[in-house]
């Protein structure tokens, strides 16, 4: 639920993740009063042959190093599913890790499902990954799509959390009127 003093919803710095173990991607973005405003995207990348638990260390690393540039007050993360074909190995594991990394006292976490996120940005949840990338860029007013996909997907994250802040702060608006 978004914090409100006097009346006035506070800004809000949403931090997007779509885990992954070779490429972490993130997102970042400030809600408030005066809309949605772009601050940060990028990946945090890791390869074999580097063991597991030294791929893990370098995310959380490098996911506490963006905490410690930014005050996030919320995380947003695609939830995991399953799906008994698709290689998972390590999936789970780098989720951890980064909600470990960036979650701290103060900091709400929050999950998304892949429709729901492609629902928030474009109002379909059978958007394409393109008509998902265009909405990003046209909602934070960027001059280019962002890259890498994993980028663009934590940025789709980020907004559909802001999205969801700013509907709840509407349903409280109107159940206060009543």
């Amino acid at each position: 639920m978004p914090q409100i003093w006097c009346g006035a919803v506070l800004d809000r710095l949403i931090l997007g993740i779509d885990p992954g173990l070779a490429t972490l991607g993130y997102g970042l973005v400030k809600a408030g009063p005066k809309g949605i405003e772009y601050l940060d995207h990028g990946c945090v990348l890791t390869r074999p042959p580097t063991e597991l638990p030294d791929r893990l260390a370098h995310l959380f690393h490098e996911l506490r190093a963006l905490r410690s540039s930014y005050p996030i007050t919320d995380v947003a993360m695609e939830s995991l599913f399953y799906a008994p074909r698709l290689r998972t190995r390590g999936l789970g594991e780098a989720r951890g890790v980064a909600m470990v990394a960036v979650v701290t006292t103060g900091t709400q976490f929050f999950e998304y499902t892949p429709t729901q996120v492609k629902e928030a940005v474009t109002g379909s949840g059978g958007a394409g990954k393109r008509q998902v990338q265009e909405m990003v860029k046209l909602v934070l007013n960027l001059s280019a799509i962002p890259t890498p996909d994993d980028a663009a997907d934590a940025l789709a994250i980020a907004l559909c959390h802001a999205r969801e802040i700013d509907l709840q702060r509407l349903v409280a608006t109107a159940e206060a009127r009543q």
